[in-house]
Order: C-alpha cells, then structure tokens, then sequence
C-alpha cells in the first residue's frame, strides 16, 4: 500500500534517472486521490500511455529496475489493463490509450491534465477529477464506486462529464457503454447522490436501445453489431 504521495515522487524520479526518451504519464486512479487528501492509502497506480511506442518505453524501463511483468486476470482483464508491473509495494496498472477497451484519452481529457511531477525525460500529469470519475464509472473494482461518491463530494462539474461522454460515444463509434455508465449512476443515486446529468444519461440510454431494436426488427436474424 501507498500512503504517502512522496513514494510515488521518489518512484518517478528513479524511473526517470532510467529512461531513454520523453514519456508522459497520465495518472487516472487512487493516486490522483491520494494527491488531494481524498483518499489514506492506494494499493495500485492506474495510468494511461498515450501510444504504442512510449507504452513500450515506459514498460521496458520498468523492467530495467526490477518491475515483474504479469499478464492481467480476471477483472483486471475484463478492464482492458496492459500490463500489470509489481516490485515491493509498488503495483503500477498501465493501460494503453483506452480503459476497458471503450474510453480512451481524449485529447480534451489530456488538456484537463495538470502536470505535478515534471523530471528530465518524465512527465508525470494528473487527470481531472472529472475524467478519473468517467474511468472508475466503467469499472467493477471493489472500492471505485465510494472513490466516485469522494469526488462528488469534493465537487466535479457535471458537464465536462456530460460534454466527454457524448464525445467519447462519438470517438468510439459505439453507445452500447452509456447503458454501462448510467447502471453506475444509478446506484451513486441510491446511495443518495443527486446526478444533475441524469436526465440527459438517460436519454443517451434509450436512445442506444431504441436504435438496437430498430435494428432487429429490420433483421431479427442478425446478431448483435455490439457483441
């Protein structure tokens, strides 16, 4: 477990010291929260790499200092995570342009970013609390839906969440993931959480199962374009 946010800085300063090219680190988990108070302790540090090329740098590197690379299991697999990287009490989820195979970093996502840790080769930058919101909404992770209910409760603006989900449905090319999002709005809200975006979630929501079933009604025999 990581306690204090100075680990982190300690561990991005070595990996650093060992990198052979400019990485940009986009932190999007636990990490984030523990930067601001939100949180005492986070077991892993989710981030994004924003291309093939520097993933590979950074992974190697990670290697170079004694890293153990494992292939992702379970929910972990379900969630998309590339590569699982463990030494001592460091656990680093590193995930490839998109979490959960669905939402990627978007470039208005890498605008809200704030960097924190700026070193030689490595830039370490935080996402806004409102895309880290999006990311833990996709996921299934014991404890991401009461990191949810802290951010809230820190104040995120609804909508730059409303605005990168419509865009996210724009990117991808596919909405089947809104029905996703709204099920985890959904119990925020029985937990007693008011979602001023609710209404516009919904409509978002039944637009995706009217088009499904236009779709099968013009050929039941089809299968599901999003399965």
């Amino acid at each position: 477990m990581i306690s204090d946010f100075k680990q982190l800085e300690d561990l991005f300063k070595e990996i650093d010291k060992q990198l052979s090219d400019k990485v940009s680190i986009y932190v999007i988990g636990g990490a984030v929260l523990l930067y601001q108070g939100l949180k005492p302790a986070t077991k892993d540090i989710d981030l994004i790499l924003d291309d093939k090329e520097t993933y590979e740098i950074f992974v190697n590197t990670l290697k170079n200092i004694e890293f153990k690379k494992k292939d992702p299991t379970g929910i972990y697999k379900k969630m998309g995570v590339n590569s699982i990287l463990e030494r001592s009490d460091f656990r680093i989820d590193a995930f490839l342009k998109t979490v959960c195979k669905k939402v990627q970093l978007s470039k208005e996502m890498k605008a809200r970013a704030k960097s924190v840790i700026k070193l030689d080769s490595l830039d370490t930058l935080l996402c806004s609390n409102e895309d880290i919101f999006i990311f833990k909404s996709m996921t299934e992770r014991e404890g991401d839906l009461e990191d949810c209910i802290s951010l809230v409760q820190r104040g995120i603006d609804w909508d730059i969440i409303l605005k990168e989900l419509q865009e996210q449905i724009q990117y991808s090319g596919q909405d089947v993931w809104i029905t996703w999002i709204g099920e985890r709005l959904d119990l925020l809200e029985d937990k007693g959480i008011t979602i001023p975006i609710m209404n516009e979630i919904n409509k978002l929501r039944d637009k995706y199962f009217e088009e499904l079933e236009k779709e099968f009604l013009k050929n039941p025999r089809r299968k599901n374009r999003f399965q």
